[in-house]
């Protein structure tokens, strides 16, 4: 037996071709279908599926609205897992369990709950809309609930790394004359960064898909709160798959784009934090 094959494990072969035919049949058939549906357009009928008034518009919102909650749950899931991680306060272990909810969570009955909340009449929306905060049927209320689906993934991507931090190091820091704002931007910033990196992405791209908590708070108006699975939809419901299917190609390549950026913003990451 050569040298190659010992260092292959037991079931190799048969592992392989489970994992790729799982690969195929779940993500790379449907992927192939939904462009080859898309081909059967020809090029005028394309362009005008997926780069009309409507379709700018809900692309503008999807990407814009992902963007910005990716952002603000990369904060959020930092401050969060740091301060579980780091602190020990009654009901910790209930806290920590609440992170993973958005995960078992239906996302329409979000949706439902965001827009009670926020509704001009709601237990937050009373308070908030005398000052001109309305979150609901507005891009604030799309926002907020692409943040509330995507908060676990930057918490459990972040946690695991804080905890494997040796706090002796901050210490050391600390001692040495550093400010904690120094302590976190040169000794824990480039360790945290990759898993933040990773977590981004996981929220951003978690985002830019969601479809049922989007469109009980957005109310769907045209040209101002339609995302583009919402467009999708109702390309589908007016039997226009290929019509669908433009559009769906269209959110793939440009998101496959935008997570190869971020991937080599990780890469940079790890390379900076080694």
């Amino acid at each position: 037996m050569s040298t190659v094959n010992r260092r292959i494990l037991p079931g190799f072969s048969l592992s392989l071709g489970y994992a790729v035919f799982s690969l195929s049949a779940l993500v790379l058939i449907p992927l192939a279908a939904c462009f080859l549906k898309a081909a059967s357009l020809t090029w005028s009928e394309f362009w005008a599926a997926v780069w009309n008034e409507r379709a700018r518009s809900a692309y503008a919102l999807t990407f814009g609205a992902s963007l910005a909650a990716a952002v603000a749950n990369a904060a959020l899931g930092l401050l969060v897992a740091w301060v579980l991680v780091r602190y020990s306060f009654p009901l910790k272990r209930l806290f920590d369990a609440l992170v993973d909810v958005p995960f078992a969570l239906p996302t329409a009955v979000a949706g439902l709950v965001y827009s009670s909340l926020y509704a001009p009449n709601g237990w937050l929306g009373q308070y908030l809309v005398p000052w001109g905060i309305e979150a609901t049927y507005s891009r604030l209320g799309i926002v907020l609930v692409l943040t509330f689906t995507g908060f676990p993934f930057v918490v459990r991507t972040v946690q695991p790394v804080l905890e494997g931090l040796d706090a002796d190091v901050e210490e050391a820091a600390l001692l040495l004359g550093a400010t904690r704002w120094q302590t976190f931007r040169r000794v824990l910033l480039p360790a945290l960064t990759p898993s933040l990196l990773t977590g981004f992405a996981l929220a951003f791209a978690r985002a830019l898909g969601e479809y049922g908590s989007v469109i009980f708070i957005s109310g769907n108006k045209r040209g101002e709160t339609v995302i583009a699975p919402v467009l999708i939809v109702r390309r589908l419901e007016a039997f226009g798959y290929a019509e669908a299917a433009a559009i769906a190609g269209v959110l793939l390549v440009t998101s496959f784009l935008l997570l190869a950026c971020i991937n080599l913003l990780e890469r940079w990451g790890r390379r900076y934090g080694a």
